[in-house]
């Protein structure tokens, strides 16, 4: 089963769960926007992602400026994160084992064929 992390006013997001419904593949979907992570959800999936905190976030959200995050340790990005969920980059997509960020939206490809 996988999970995507879903902003449905994001085209790219949009576009990443239409090819995992083409696939056939059972989704949960999450909106993080109205379903907000906590600290552990999201260093979970960094995990999962192979990737630092600043490579989870939108840098170049208005928040990230604003919030004077450019020399925030990973402490402070994943805090950010928690309390302002527009900066996690999306969408986000696990089966619990493995993650990718659907940018593009193929990416998800790679983990929908790992589950097949």
């Amino acid at each position: 089963m996988l999970t995507i992390y879903h902003n449905p006013r994001c085209s790219k997001s949009r576009q990443t769960l239409a090819l995992i419904e083409e696939k056939n593949q059972p989704v949960t979907i999450v909106e993080y926007l109205k379903t907000p992570l906590n600290t552990a959800e999201i260093s979970q999936l960094m995990t999962l992602l192979n990737v630092s905190p600043r490579d989870m976030m939108r840098t170049k959200e208005a928040e990230f400026k604003e919030q004077n995050l450019a020399n925030a340790d990973d402490a402070t990005l994943i805090a950010a994160m928690a309390t302002t969920p527009k900066l996690i980059e999306r969408p986000i997509v696990t089966d619990n084992t493995r993650a990718i960020i659907g940018r593009p939206p193929e990416n998800v490809l790679s983990l929908i064929q790992v589950n097949d």
